[in-house]
C-alpha cells in the first residue's frame, strides 16, 4: 500500500475542515517513559530551534527553562506511569537562548515494539494557542446568537453549517441545508442570481456586498421578502480557496420603507411640478391641457380632461344633473403616438352620458371613480353602448381612474387617468395625488371661468359707455376704432367721445383709466358722462379737468387716468388742447406731411396739485387730427420713441378713406393680440372734409 507522508496528511485534513488546523503549528514530541526523546518532527524543531540530532535520547527536562518549575515533567512521567494525560503550560529555552512558553498535552501510548510505555507531547506556542480559543469562542458564540443569517458553503457551493438566524430566514433546519445547493432548497427564491453571485467571489477573490435575495421561503411562503447578502472568500494558509462566507439581512421593512419615501418624493415632485405649469394662464383649453401633461407619464399613460359643456361655452353651469350631462373633450395627453388617446374622442368633442353613466356618477357624488382592474367583466356593462372600453381593454389598459374637477364646492368636470404600464392598478396614494392634480387645475379652470365672467362684464359696461352712433357736427368727418386687449384680465377703462358745442364748436376727448376689469370700466363711465356734462356747460378745458380730478377724489379707492381734450372750430381749425398725462396727438397736413403736436405733458389725473396748461393751435383746413391711448404705441419688446415715429410714417402714407387710416393703423402697429386695449379717434378737420 502506498505510504502518503504525515505533513500532507494532515494539511489536506486541516483544509477538509475549513483551514483551523493549519492556523496553530503544533510540535509532535515522544519520549520513553523515563522521559527520554525519541521522536522530533519539524514542526518541534520550527518551535525550538533545534534539529532532532541534537535532541534525539535527551530527557524531555533538560529542554525546560532552568528557572521553570520541574513538576510538570514529574507529571508526565506519573500520567505515564498510571495512564493518565496531562496539560499545562510551561516554560521552555530556545535553542537562541530565550524562554518560550509552550503549552503542552502529554499523554501515554503503548510502545508498539519491546513493549513498555512511549508518551506522545503535542506542543504549540502558549500565546498562538490562546488566540486560537479565543477567536474560535467569539467565533462560536457570534455564529450562533447573531441575528443575521450566516452560513459556511464549500467551493462547490454546498451548505457547511448555517447559524440559526439563517434557519429561521429559510424556514428549513440545517440538516436540510447540509450538503445541499441553494438552488434546490429555496426554489421559490432568485437563487442562480445569487449563487453567480458567490462563484464571482470565490473565483476573483474579491467581496460581493448587498446582493439581493427576493422571493419567498418556507417561513414565510404568502409574502415577498427582499435579503441582502455579501460573500467572503475563505482560505487556507496558503492562500488557497476553501469555501464562501455568507452573510444574510432581511429588509423587506427597510426596502418598503425605501420604496414609500421614493414614492413620496415623485409625488411631492409631481405636485410641485403641477404648481409651476397648471395654471400659468387663464384660458380654460389651456389650463385643462396642462393638467394632462403633467400627469403623464410619471403618474398615468394616458389622460383626458373634460369640462361641463356649458362651462366651455361660457354660459351658466346648470342647477344639477339629474338627466345626465354634458361634457367637452378639452385636452388629452399624449396628443400623438399613443393608441389610447387615439381611439377615445378627439378635442373639442361633444360628449353626452346619460345619468347612470360613470361620468355622470363621478360628477353627481363628487366622488373618485376607480376600476382597479379594468378586465373584460369590468367592461361587460358599457360594451352594448360603446366600442371604447374594449377597444381600451384590447391596447393593454388595465387600471383606470375619473376623478372630478371641484372648485368651491362647484363641480366643474372630470379628468380622466388610463394605465397600460405593468405597474400595477392605481394606488390609494396615487389616487390622492390624482385629486391634488385635479384640485390645483380645478381651481385654475374656475379662475379662468370667474375672469372670463368678470372680462365679459366689463366689456359689456365699456362698449354700453363708449358713444355707439357718432354724428359728426358740420364740417368735421370722423372714424374710431376699439379695440379690447387679448387677455381676459386686460379689459380696461379706454374711452373717446365726440362732443357738439352750441357755438359749433366740437370737443373731442379720450382718456385712458389706469387698472383693468370691471373697476376700471366703471370708472370709465364714470368719467366720460361727467365730460359730457360739463362740456355741455361751456366750461374752459382747465376748469373741467379740475372737476374731473374733484370726481376722482369722491372714489372709495384712488384711481388714476390720462386724459386728452381738443375744443376745435372746424371753420378755422383752431384748437385749444389741454393734457392730463396722455400720449401727444399727432396731425397729417392736407400735403401728407405727419407729425406729433408739441404739447405740455402733464400728469395723469388723481395725483392732485396740478396745474393744467391749455395750448392753442390751428391746424390748416383739411388737416387730419389722430388721438388715441398707449395701447396702440406701447409694446413690451420696442422702444416708445421708435413706435412714434413708426405711427408717423403709416400716417404720412397715402389712404383713401379715415375708416381704411384707423385699420392701416392697427394692422401694423397691433399685428399680433394686443398686449392692452386700444382706443383711436381720426377726425379730419374744415372744408377738405
Amino acid at each position: 500500500m502506498e505510504q502518503v507522508p504525515f505533513d500532507e496528511v494532515t494539511t489536506s485534513a486541516a483544509r477538509d475542515a475549513g483551514g483551523w488546523l493549519g492556523a496553530l503549528p503544533v510540535a509532535v514530541v515522544a519520549t520513553s517513559a523515563e522521559g527520554a526523546i525519541v521522536r522530533w518532527d519539524h514542526a518541534a524543531e520550527d518551535l525550538l530551534g533545534y534539529t532532532p540530532h541534537e535532541v534525539l535520547g535527551r530527557h524531555i527536562a533538560e529542554l525546560l527553562h532552568p528557572d521553570a518549575d520541574r513538576s510538570l515533567g514529574r507529571s508526565l512521567w506519573e500520567g505515564a506511569a498510571t495512564g493518565r494525560g496531562v496539560m499545562g503550560v510551561v516554560t521552555a529555552w530556545h535553542k537562541e537562548g530565550r524562554p518560550l512558553e509552550l503549552e503542552i498535552w502529554a499523554c501515554p501510548v503503548p510502545a508498539r515494539h519491546r513493549g513498555g510505555t512511549t508518551v506522545l507531547v503535542l506542543a504549540s506556542e502558549a500565546e498562538a494557542a490562546r488566540r486560537i480559543r479565543g477567536s474560535s469562542a467569539v467565533w462560536d458564540g457570534l455564529f450562533s446568537r447573531s441575528p443575521v443569517g450566516i452560513a459556511i458553503l464549500d467551493t462547490h457551493l454546498r451548505f457547511l453549517r448555517v447559524n440559526p438566524a439563517l434557519e429561521a430566514m429559510n424556514g428549513l433546519s440545517q440538516a436540510a441545508h447540509i450538503g445541499r445547493r441553494l438552488v434546490e432548497i429555496l426554489p421559490d427564491v432568485n437563487a442562480a442570481d445569487m449563487e453567480r453571485a458567490m462563484r464571482r467571489a470565490l473565483d476573483e477573490g474579491r467581496p460581493v456586498l448587498d446582493s439581493r435575495r427576493t422571493g419567498r421561503t418556507p417561513a414565510d411562503p404568502d409574502h415577498d421578502h427582499v435579503w441582502s447578502g455579501s460573500y467572503v472568500r475563505l482560505e487556507d494558509t496558503d492562500g488557497r480557496p476553501i469555501g464562501i462566507a455568507a452573510t444574510l439581512i432581511d429588509i423587506t421593512a427597510q426596502q418598503q420603507a425605501q420604496l414609500e419615501a421614493d414614492a413620496g418624493r415623485r409625488h411631492l415632485a409631481l405636485v410641485n411640478e403641477a404648481t409651476l405649469k397648471i395654471g400659468t394662464s387663464l384660458d380654460l383649453e389651456r389650463t385643462a391641457q396642462e393638467l394632462a401633461d403633467v400627469a403623464v407619464p410619471d403618474l398615468a399613460d394616458a389622460v383626458t380632461v373634460d369640462v361641463l359643456d356649458s362651462l366651455a361655452v361660457g354660459s351658466e353651469l346648470g342647477a344639477g344633473l339629474v338627466g345626465g350631462t354634458t361634457l367637452r373633450r378639452l385636452a388629452k395627453a399624449p396628443l400623438t403616438g399613443s393608441p389610447v388617446t387615439a381611439v377615445l374622442a378627439p378635442l373639442g368633442r361633444t360628449l353626452e352620458f346619460p345619468a347612470n353613466a360613470p361620468y355622470t356618477r363621478v360628477l353627481g357624488a363628487c366622488h373618485p371613480y376607480v376600476v382597479a382592474r379594468f378586465d373584460s367583466q369590468a367592461v361587460a356593462p358599457a360594451a352594448g353602448h360603446s366600442e371604447a372600453p374594449g377597444k381600451l381593454l384590447g391596447l393593454g389598459v388595465h387600471s383606470f381612474m375619473m376623478i372630478p374637477l371641484l372648485a368651491r364646492g362647484v363641480v366643474l368636470g372630470t379628468a380622466t387617468f388610463y394605465r397600460t404600464r405593468p405597474l400595477g392598478p392605481f394606488t390609494e396614494d396615487e389616487i390622492a395625488l390624482a385629486g391634488e392634480l385635479a384640485a390645483r387645475a380645478a381651481v385654475c379652470v374656475d379662475n379662468a371661468r370667474l375672469y372670463r365672467r368678470e372680462h365679459d362684464t366689463a366689456a359689456v359696461l365699456q362698449r354700453s359707455m363708449l358713444p355707439q352712433h357718432i354724428s359728426p357736427p358740420p364740417g368735421i368727418e370722423v372714424a374710431h376704432r376699439y379695440l379690447p386687449a387679448s387677455d381676459v384680465n386686460e379689459v380696461g377703462g379706454d374711452w373717446y367721445d365726440v362732443i357738439s358745442l352750441d357755438d359749433g364748436r366740437v370737443a373731442l376727448v379720450i382718456g385712458d383709466v389706469m387698472g383693468h376689469g370691471t373697476a376700471a370700466a366703471a370708472v370709465m363711465g364714470r368719467l366720460s358722462a361727467s365730460v359730457r356734462a360739463l362740456a355741455r356747460l361751456d366750461l374752459d378745458p382747465e376748469s373741467m379737468l379740475y372737476q374731473l380730478e374733484a370726481a376722482l377724489d369722491d372714489l372709495a379707492e384712488p384711481m388714476l387716468a390720462t386724459f386728452l381734450s381738443v375744443v376745435i372750430d372746424p371753420a378755422t381749425g383752431h384748437c385749444r388742447i389741454t393734457n392730463a398725462g396722455h400720449p401727444p396727438p399727432a396731425t397729417v397736413a392736407p400735403d401728407g406731411t405727419a407729425r406729433l403736436l408739441e404739447i405740455p405733458p402733464g400728469l395723469p389725473l388723481g395725483v392732485g396739485g396740478i396745474r393744467f396748461v391749455t395750448t392753442e393751435v390751428v391746424l390748416p383746413l383739411g388737416s387730419l387730427l389722430v388721438l388715441y391711448t398707449d395701447g396702440l404705441v406701447e409694446a413690451r419688446s420696442s422702444d416708445i420713441d421708435a413706435r412714434l415715429t413708426e405711427l408717423t410714417e403709416l400716417l404720412a402714407a397715402p389712404v383713401r378713406s379715415l375708416p381704411a387710416l384707423c385699420d392701416r393703423l392697427l394692422t401694423h402697429l397691433v399685428p399680433a393680440a394686443a398686449d392692452d386695449d386700444i382706443a383711436l379717434l381720426v377726425v379730419r378737420v374744415g372744408s377738405g372734409a
